[in-house]
C-alpha cells in the first residue's frame, strides 16, 4: 500500500502526553481500561456461546458486538502500552496504514451492529407476535456478514486513498494511533479528495445507521408509553437510556473529530474525543448490555461458576 514518492517510512507516536509523571498515570489508566474491556467482553461471548437459552438473535448481535470491541481495542492500545514500556514512539508506514484500516473497520461494525441490535429491539417490542417470523437466523447471519463486507470495502477506500499521499518531512503524529485526521495533515499533498470521501460516504455510512437508531428508540418509546405498568415503563426506559448513552457517547465523538470544519479542530479535542470512542465505549458495552439483564447474569454466573453478578 505504500506509494511510489514515499518519503517518509515511519511515524512518531507522540501519545498522550509528554510530562513522565502522566506518561505512567495514563499507561496504567488504559492498561486497567484494557484489561476491564477484554475480559468483559470474553465473559459476554462465554456466557453466550455456553447457555442455549441465549441463542437468540439479541445475544447473537451482542456476542459480535463484544467480539468487535475486543479487536477494536486490541488495534491501539496494546501499541500504545509497548510503546512505553520499550520506550520509542516509533511505527513503520505500513504499520500505520494498517492500523487506520483496521480502525475505521471495527468503528463501523460498531457502528452497524448497534443499529442492527436497535432494530431487533424495535422488532421485539413493538412486534412481538412476529419477532420469530421477522428475525430469522438467515436475516441475523446476513445482517452481521453483510456489516463485515461494507465495513471492510469502506475501510480498505479509505486507506487506499491515504496510501497515495505523500509525507515528505514532519512525521510526527500528536496522537496514540494513526489515525486518519492527523494523517491528512502531514500530507504534503492535495487531501481534498480524501476529505470530501470522509464528509460524503464516510458520512452516510455513519449516519443512515444512526437514523435507523433514533427511529427504532422512537417507535420503541412509544410502545412503552402505552405499557400500563408504571414499573415496567420504568425499567424499559431505565434500559433504554443506558443503551442511548453509550450510542451518544459514541456518535457525538466521532462527529466531533471527523465531521466537523478543519478550522474547529485541535489536537488536543480529537485525541481526547478519539479515546471516549475507542477506549471508553468498547469498555462500557458489557456493562450496559449485561447489568440490567438477568438472563445474562445468570449466564454469566453460570458461566464463572461463582455468584459475583448476584445483584
Amino acid at each position: 500500500m505504500r506509494g511510489t514518492n514515499q518519503s517518509v517510512s515511519e511515524f512518531l507516536l507522540l501519545g498522550l502526553s509528554r510530562q513522565p509523571q502522566q506518561q505512567r498515570l495514563l499507561f496504567l489508566l488504559f492498561l486497567i481500561m484494557y484489561l476491564a474491556t477484554v475480559l468483559g467482553n470474553l465473559l459476554i461471548i462465554l456466557a453466550i456461546s455456553t447457555d442455549s437459552r441465549l441463542h437468540t438473535p439479541m445475544y447473537f448481535f451482542l456476542s459480535n458486538l463484544s467480539l468487535v470491541d475486543i479487536c477494536f481495542s486490541s488495534t491501539t492500545v496494546p501499541k500504545m502500552l509497548a510503546n512505553h514500556i520499550l520506550g520509542m514512539q516509533t511505527i513503520s508506514f505500513s504499520g500505520c496504514l494498517s492500523q487506520m484500516y483496521f480502525v475505521f473497520m471495527f468503528v463501523d461494525m460498531d457502528n452497524f451492529l448497534l443499529a442492527v441490535m436497535a432494530y431487533d429491539r424495535f422488532v421485539a417490542v413493538c412486534h412481538p407476535l412476529h419477532y420469530t417470523t421477522k428475525m430469522t437466523h438467515r436475516l441475523c447471519v446476513l445482517l452481521v456478514a453483510g456489516s463485515w463486507v461494507i465495513a471492510n470495502l469502506n475501510a480498505l477506500l479509505h486507506t487506499l486513498l491515504m496510501a497515495r499521499l505523500s509525507f515528505c518531512a514532519d512525521n510526527a503524529i500528536p496522537h496514540f494511533f494513526c489515525d486518519v485526521t492527523p494523517l491528512l495533515r502531514l500530507s504534503c499533498s492535495d487531501t481534498h479528495l480524501n476529505e470530501l470521501m470522509i464528509l460524503t460516504e464516510g458520512a452516510l455510512i455513519m449516519i443512515i445507521p444512526f437514523v435507523c437508531i433514533l427511529a427504532s428508540y422512537i417507535h420503541i418509546t412509544c410502545a412503552v408509553l402505552r405499557v400500563p405498568s408504571a414499573r415496567g415503563r420504568w425499567k424499559a426506559f431505565s434500559t433504554c437510556s443506558c443503551h442511548l448513552a453509550v450510542v451518544s457517547l459514541f456518535y457525538g465523538t466521532i462527529i466531533a473529530v471527523y465531521f466537523n470544519p478543519s478550522s474547529s479542530h485541535s489536537a488536543e479535542k480529537d485525541t481526547a474525543a478519539t479515546v471516549l470512542y475507542t477506549v471508553v465505549t468498547p469498555m462500557l458495552n458489557p456493562f450496559i448490555y449485561s447489568l440490567r439483564n438477568r438472563d445474562l447474569k445468570g449466564a454469566l454466573r453460570k458461566a464463572v461458576g461463582c455468584r459475583t453478578f448476584s445483584l
